[in-house]
C-alpha cells in the first residue's frame, strides 16, 4: 500500500468482503502505522456532495488526502445522481497513483454503469482503479446464511 496500490474485493452480499477490508485496514494501522479511513461509499459521497454545495469540495478532498488508505465499503449499493457520480469520480481521480483505496462491491465491473451512469465515466473510473490493483473474488455461500443454518 505504500505505492498507491488498490485492493478491490468483489462478491455477492454476505461473502466477507467488508470483514476482510476492515481486517486489512486494522493491520495497516497496527503493523504499518498507516492512516486509514473506513467509510461506506454512501456516506463519503454524501459528505463530498455537501462540501461541493458549500463550495468546499477542494478542502474536503484535501482532508481525505491525509489518509494513506481509504476503504470504500459497498460501492455497488450506491445508485447516484449525476452530481453524486461527479464527486465520487473526482475523489477516485484525485487519489489515482497517489494514495491507496480498498473498495468492496457486490457488482462486477460490467455492471458499474449502474453506479456511474454512462460508459465513458464508468470506463475511466475502472481504468484508474485497476491500473495498480489487486482484485479479489469472494465466491461461495453467504456467511450469514451458513451461520443461520448452523443455529437451527
Amino acid at each position: 500500500m505504500n505505492r498507491a496500490e488498490n485492493l478491490l474485493a468483489f462478491g455477492l452480499p454476505g461473502r466477507g468482503k467488508t470483514h476482510y477490508a476492515a481486517a486489512i485496514g486494522k493491520e495497516l494501522i497496527l503493523r504499518h502505522n498507516m492512516s486509514v479511513l473506513f467509510t461506506s461509499t454512501f456516506k463519503l459521497v454524501e459528505k463530498l456532495l455537501n462540501a461541493k454545495k458549500e463550495l468546499a469540495l477542494e478542502n474536503a478532498l484535501k482532508k481525505l488526502d491525509r489518509f494513506d488508505v481509504v476503504i470504500l465499503d459497498d460501492i455497488g449499493y450506491v445508485q447516484q445522481s449525476r452530481e453524486e457520480v461527479e464527486v465520487l469520480f473526482t475523489f477516485l481521480a484525485e487519489r489515482y497513483e497517489r494514495k491507496s483505496l480498498i473498495i468492496t462491491s457486490n457488482l462486477v465491473f460490467s455492471k458499474w454503469d449502474q453506479i456511474f451512469k454512462d460508459s465513458m465515466t464508468t470506463m475511466a473510473a475502472i481504468d484508474r482503479l485497476i491500473h495498480h490493483s489487486i482484485i479479489l473474488d469472494f465466491p461461495g455461500p453467504s456467511i450469514r446464511e451458513f451461520l443461520k443454518q448452523k443455529e437451527q
